[in-house]
């Protein structure tokens, strides 16, 4: 379970939210994994308890028909998802949101591995981290970070040291199926999780973000490394 915290979140404020596998195991196993991981970034955002039935299986595309209107509780700005862990780049919308979102999402999540895996205990490395980030101008930068995260698959080190990004590094990320990259160059894959102003706010057009992602240096990752929360 990715447990509650005992400092609270403040109201329109954004948070790099972060959290692994406990002993750094793989929580997405297979594409059913992430899809249902991604069901519940939508149906956990909510003030209103889930369903019963939303604890058994639901993938992504399930989101279509689901049954009532919610009142978010996180505006969910960048999001990617990598086998042993995850990263959410969220703003709190309602008092206590991103801890009730956290909980909530944790729970039926692990719920859901554990039956799967005819398994039993915690499946998130404890306390999920956060940083709060309260400078405007670190926002783009660190949806950057957090699209580019797939590279560690492909280019184990690009964290360490400078590495220069190939087609075909880049071609892994624009091609990663779980990311909200895709979003972020106007294609509409998850907007349904997303919050919709994120782009415009942020960046002027998706032709923009992309060559920005294209331009990554070791620089910029320097200047948002106390956001990077994977120590």
């Amino acid at each position: 379970m990715m447990n509650m915290r005992k400092v609270p979140f403040e109201n329109e404020e954004f948070y790099h939210i972060y959290n692994r596998g406990v002993d750094k195991r793989d929580v997405f196993l297979d594409q059913r994994d992430y899809e249902r991981f991604l069901y519940l970034l939508y149906v956990c955002n909510d003030t209103a308890p889930l369903l019963n039935s939303q604890f058994y299986y639901r993938g992504f595309a399930s989101i279509e028909h689901y049954p009532r209107e919610r009142k978010p509780t996180v505006s969910i700005a960048c999001f990617c998802l990598m086998p042993n862990h995850l990263h959410l780049l969220v703003k709190q919308k309602e008092n206590n949101g991103i801890s009730l979102f956290m909980q909530k999402l944790g729970t039926a999540y692990t719920m859901y591995f554990n039956k799967k895996q005819n398994r039993s205990g915690v499946l998130f490395q404890g306390v999920f981290k956060s940083s709060h980030i309260n400078r405007e101008e670190y926002l783009i930068h660190l949806t950057r970070y957090i699209h580019l995260n797939p590279l560690e698959l492909c280019e184990p080190a690009w964290k360490e040291k400078e590495v220069a990004i190939k087609k075909s590094s880049y071609d892994f990320v624009n091609q990663y199926p779980w990311s909200s990259y895709q979003d972020y160059l106007g294609k509409k894959k998850f907007y349904k999780i997303l919050w919709p102003e994120i782009l415009s706010d942020l960046c002027s057009s998706p032709k923009q973000y992309e060559q920005f992602v294209k331009e990554w240096a070791i620089k910029d990752l320097d200047q948002i490394e106390k956001f990077t929360l994977e120590s």
